[in-house]
Parts: C-alpha cells; structure tokens; sequence
C-alpha cells in the first residue's frame, strides 16, 4: 500500500528519515487513497555541530528547523565520509554494510557493495511505492572510479542520476548524468557544484510539477563543507574576523584517559597550524552559504507550487569535524562529539513549528 502523510507524521518523532529506509514497511498497513507525501533529503558533508557548524545557516534553520523539528541528539554511525553514507542509504551499521573506510578495498562501492547492500536502499524501497527519485552531488567516495565501474553504474531505484565521481571538490570534476560524463571545469557559472547541484534540483522540481503526478523523493548531497573548503567568489570574505572556536578541548593535550591515537599530537599546536585552521574554520561557513541559498530556493518553489504542506525536508550531515580538539588539526574519524554529532531537522505535514527533540538518534 501506498505510503501516507498521517502515517508519516506519526512516525516523525520515533524513527530517523521518517518512511526512508526500513521504516517504509510500518506505513504499509495505512489508508490506500490518500496521497503520499513528497521527500527531500539534503545530505551535507563533513558539518558539524560542536563548532557551530549551523551557524551561518541562517535562512535554513528558519525554513526548516523553526518550521519543523530539530533534534539535538543527532550522531553519526561512523564518523566516516563512506561508511557513514553506506548507513544512511541502507539503514544498515557499517558492521552489516561491510563498509569499513573510504577506499575500494575497504567495500566503498566496491562489487560486494553493487551486489548487496546497494540493492536494498530507501531509493529502491520508495521507487516500489511509486515514487520518481532523483540524486545529485557526492554518493560515495569511490563511486565512477574504474574500480567500482566507472560512471555507467547507476544503483537500482534512482529514476535520475547526477553523482559526483569520487570524493567531495567544488570545480574540475566529473558527474555520472544518468550512467553518461559530464565534465566540469572551474568556472563559477557553469561549474561550482553546490550551484549544479541546485539547477538539476530545480530543473527536476519544476518538470515534475508540470507533467507528473507521482510523489517525488530528492537526495541532494552538495560538497559543503567538505575540504578543500572552496566557497563561492560572492561569498569569500564573509566571516573574515572569526576563529574556530578556543573553548572546550581546542589546543589541549588528550591525555591517557583517552585513547592512543588522539594522545598523539604534539601539544601546544604550532601558530601557524592555528592560523590554518582559522582560515579552514572560515571557509567551512563559506560554503555553507550557497547551501543555505538552495534551501531557500527549494522552499520558495514548493511554496508557490503548493506542495510545501505536502513535503518532507529533512537536513543532517554525514558526519561532523574536529578544528584544533585534543590539538587534532583536522579531520574527522575520531568518536567524540565533536566528530560524531551532526545536525537533523525536518518539517513537514504533521510536524509542529519550532519543535525541539533531545530523543536520540543515530544515522
């Protein structure tokens, strides 16, 4: 049976991405002749919490989060670009998934990963309920490379396909555009993901509410903010007198109380690994910005097409990041709030504005 909006809006507050992944089975059982609702999923890259990663995401925590609800308690499996994505798509640990790191050889989208897991994602089970899918931006660490079948691959359930070959950059790239290269360059206007991944959004948002009908579901996974940290030219000095932060652990010496690998950077950090990580700190926000600008867009257009009460926006992370803590430069891997802690927010039909949830949750 079809999925539902009151099914859906009774789940929202007990199961994470509401009718994606596995969760579809317990609205099966819900009235067939009402439609479902639309999704969108918008999957940021490497954004944290702890360092006020949401910050600069002004016109989105309106939009969404004082729409909607923002959960507080949001972490990440793995804190891990691959596995963590593995995860999400499947709503399988990365211990089932067999994603073990972000290389070919530790099952990011290796062969075992094209011919299990890879075959029963939200996309497939949400495509079975009748809705048309779309994907555009990063996928998986490995995905397009040779190894893991070149851009021909397009995973079963994605009805329109625009993947990032390989990891998170802003220009000088390569998208699988329905299983066919399409290659960018470095100029802003035709070229900065975060903006191509927001034209296909659009383009797909207005076809589709011309000519179907169908419900849609929308993954859209922009690099932000993700190294190398390129922000958009109209954005490149914003933020410019701000720091990464100096509270909690930033500068400080892990000790044995936690484990080898943190114990081991050297301590105080160099002035000029702080000044570095100032400016990645700065860049981060940066490219945040033109997130925040797709959101507000996609919102405005569900508006005026009459499909906002009819949507579920979800926002969260992969994972988040580490500037400076226990005098780790930066990065993420480490299971520590700073590394595992993500955002989620969601509105929708059903959903109370300006809602708060500390439950917790895990991607």
């Amino acid at each position: 049976m079809a999925l539902t909006r009151r099914c859906c809006s009774a789940m929202i507050i007990e199961v994470y991405l509401l009718c994606l992944c596995f969760s579809i089975r317990s609205c099966e059982n819900s009235i067939n002749d009402e439609k479902p609702p639309n999704i969108i999923l918008i999957l940021t890259d490497d954004q944290d919490i702890e360092l006020g990663g949401m910050t600069p995401m002004v016109k989105t925590k309106q939009l969404i989060g004082d729409a909607g609800m923002t959960f507080t308690n949001m972490f990440a499996t793995t804190p891990l670009c691959c596995p963590s994505r593995g995860s999400i798509l499947t709503g399988n640990y990365a211990h089932n998934t067999r994603i073990v790191n972000n290389s070919l050889s530790g099952n990011c989208s290796s062969e075992a990963w094209q011919q299990g897991p890879e075959q029963d994602t939200f996309a497939t089970r949400v495509k079975n309920h009748g809705y048309k899918t779309f994907y555009a931006g990063k996928y998986m660490n490995q995905y397009g490379k040779k190894g893991a079948g070149g851009v021909q691959h397009v995973p079963p359930g994605w009805d329109q396909w625009h993947a990032l070959v390989g990891n998170s950059v802003y220009y000088n790239y390569t998208l699988s555009n329905n299983g066919k290269a399409e290659i960018h360059k470095d100029d802003y206007k035709t070229d900065y993901l975060t903006d191509v991944i927001h034209t296909k959004a659009m383009e797909f948002l207005k076809t589709h509410t011309k000519l179907g009908s169908d419900p849609f579901m929308l993954t859209l996974a922009p690099p932000a903010c993700h190294q190398p940290f390129t922000p958009a030219p109209q954005y490149a000095s914003k933020f410019s007198s701000l720091q990464a932060p100096r509270n909690g652990s930033f500068n400080k010496a892990a000790g044995n109380a936690k484990h080898w690998l943190v114990q081991q950077p050297p301590n105080p950090m160099a002035n000029d690994t702080i000044k570095l990580i100032d400016q990645y700190f700065r860049n981060r926000w940066r490219t945040l910005l033109s997130v925040d600008d797709m959101v507000e867009d996609i919102v405005n257009f569900l508006d005026d097409a009459k499909i906002l009460n009819d949507t579920y926006i979800f926002y969260t992370s992969d994972n988040g990041y580490h500037l400076g803590q226990f005098s780790l430069p930066y990065d993420k891997r480490q299971p520590y709030e700073f590394d595992i802690r993500v955002p989620l927010m969601v509105r929708g039909p059903g959903i109370k504005g300006g809602t708060v949830s500390k439950v917790g949750f895990s991607s």
